[in-house]
Order: C-alpha cells, then sequence, then structure tokens
C-alpha cells in the first residue's frame, strides 16, 4: 500500500470519528466554553503523562513551538465555534457547515502552504456552496444564528488546516497534539471572563466538574474522538495536501447525519431541501479523487483525499 492510499483510509477513519464529536457535542450539556475546555484539556493530561511527548518538546526548537501554539488557538476557536453551532442549531447542520471549509482553504492554503494556486480545486469547493444553501433552506429560522457561527468555525479549520500541512513534518505528532491542544486550553481559558460579553450563549463556568452524566462522555469525545484522530489526521497531512484533506472532512456531516437520525431523530427538525444538499456536498467529495488522479508520475502531494484537520479536529 503505498503512503498516499494509506493516508487516504487514515483519513477516513478518522472523519468516522469525527463523525462521533457533533453527536457528543449535543448530548453533553455544558456551553461551548467548557465543553471544549474540558475536551481540550483532557487530551493534554493523557498526552503530558507520555515520555515520548517531553522528549519530542525539548528536542523542537522555541520558534517552532510557538507556531504550533498559534495554530492550536486556532484549534480552539474553531472548536468553539463548532460545538456553538451545535448548541444554537443541531449537530446536523453544524457538521454540514464545515464542508465550507473547502471553499476558504483552496484560497488560503496556496498563501499559508507555499504550494501553487489550484482553479480546479477552487471550482470544487465553490461546488459546495449550493448544497450548502440548500441546507440553509431546510432548517428553520431560528437555526440561522447556528448556520453563521458554522461558517465561522469552517474559515478557521481553512486557516490551522493550512499551516498544520506547513509544519506537520517538522515535529511528532504526539508532541505537536500536545502543544496545540495544550496552547488552545490555556487560550480558552485566558478568553472565558470575557465571553459572556462576547458570545452569552458559548458562556459558562470552567473549573465546575461535570456531572458524571457528562464527564463519562467528555472522556469518549476527549480520548477516542479528539486524542487518537488528531493525531493521526497529522500523520496522514504529510501525504496528502491540506485541501484533499478537507474535502475528505466533508463526509462528516453524512456520519453526523446518519448518527444524529439514529441517536438523536434529527429527521424531524429537517426538510427534504436539507438532505438535498448533503448529497449536494457528497457529489463534491467523491468527484475530487477522480479529478485528482494522476497521469504520470506525480508528487504524492497532489494526490488527493479526505478532510481533515490538523487538526483537524
Amino acid at each position: 500500500m503505498s503512503p498516499t492510499t494509506r493516508a487516504y483510509w487514515q483519513i477516513h477513519f478518522c472523519v468516522l470519528l469525527w463523525g462521533f464529536t457533533a453527536i457528543l457535542g449535543k448530548v453533553i450539556t455544558l456551553p461551548a466554553l467548557p465543553l471544549v475546555w474540558w475536551r481540550m484539556g483532557l487530551v493534554v493530561v493523557a498526552l503530558a503523562l507520555l515520555p515520548r511527548v517531553w522528549r519530542g518538546l525539548r528536542a523542537m526548537p522555541a520558534r517552532l513551538v510557538l507556531s504550533y501554539a498559534g495554530v492550536g488557538v486556532l484549534v480552539a476557536l474553531h472548536w468553539l465555534t463548532f460545538y456553538g453551532a451545535i448548541k444554537l442549531a443541531n449537530a446536523s447542520v453544524a457538521a454540514t457547515c464545515i464542508a465550507l471549509a473547502t471553499v476558504f482553504t483552496a484560497l488560503v492554503e496556496p498563501k499559508l502552504a507555499g504550494r501553487p494556486f489550484s482553479r480546479r480545486e477552487l471550482a470544487l469547493g465553490v461546488a459546495v456552496l449550493p448544497g450548502v444553501a440548500l441546507v440553509v433552506g431546510g432548517i428553520p429560522d431560528d437555526m440561522r444564528i447556528g448556520v453563521a457561527v458554522g461558517a465561522l468555525s469552517a474559515l478557521f479549520v481553512a486557516f490551522f488546516g493550512s499551516l498544520n500541512k506547513r509544519l506537520v513534518e517538522q515535529g511528532d505528532a504526539l508532541t505537536v497534539t500536545a502543544i496545540e491542544l495544550g496552547a488552545g486550553t490555556l487560550a480558552l481559558t485566558v478568553l472565558a471572563p470575557a465571553m459572556p460579553l462576547i458570545f452569552p450563549a458559548f458562556a459558562g463556568e470552567l473549573f465546575a466538574i461535570p456531572s458524571a452524566h457528562d464527564l463519562g462522555y467528555l472522556l469518549v469525545l476527549s480520548l477516542a474522538c479528539t486524542l487518537f484522530p488528531f493525531a493521526l489526521s497529522l500523520v496522514a497531512l504529510r501525504h496528502m495536501s491540506a485541501f484533499a484533506a478537507q474535502l475528505a472532512v466533508n463526509l462528516e456531516p453524512v456520519y453526523a447525519i446518519m448518527l444524529a437520525i439514529v441517536l438523536l431523530s434529527e429527521q424531524h427538525e429537517l426538510s427534504p431541501r436539507f438532505y438535498l444538499g448533503v448529497l449536494v456536498i457528497l457529489a463534491a467529495v467523491l468527484v475530487h479523487p477522480l479529478l485528482s488522479r494522476p497521469r504520470g508520475p506525480a508528487h504524492p502531494e497532489s494526490l488527493a483525499v479526505s478532510e481533515a484537520k490538523d487538526l483537524s479536529g
């Protein structure tokens, strides 16, 4: 199996796990800010127990540590707005909004990751817009604010995914994960006192111990749906472009919507137009690998794959 093919499988497995994050964000009763703070903080605590992480941190130049820390702040803002969108709308809507990240990534990755601009990638990114428009038209009016917040979340995805693509080969995946999520946790701690003024719907007490119900789901969210796929997506990103990874992450809404129907009965909140929009987005995802097949020898980075953050988150 080639490195690129392996990266495809790795990133799609990450996307499957990320599909559960929207569901968990809905069933956890915490507001968006403490939810994300606990999610990131629990991962950092787990990684701090690994000697490998500390060895990687000691070997890393200070400038690189600061670069990863800056990316981590963007990751925190992405998750904050993503879970905010879930609370303001629902899991299906928030996950679908992430598809907008393909448009943003097509525009920002060439500059941030130092590769040529691709009109084809921009066209494929724009191709998801009719699907997103159908999604917006297929939801109740009181969920529209959730769409706006979800679009902002997608913008943060584009920036941190592109920056990670540029930096990903310069550090051990687990060490990078620890730095980014540690910086994100610190940033949210600093932001918390101002949150009631900035966006009251996101605010909440950080240091209050969650209920047993929430704590159990937070552990699943942090370890199974964050730590493992976050680190694995960094490994996969070494063999694909950030755009290709992000396009695959557009499958996350499909997984999230199917899970939401089964577990949360969200189909009663959404119209057929919503699901038609999801099909349009899925079509763009499936077309991209076909158009990206090389006709001759090609650099692995030109071969595409899925969604993802990378962290993507």
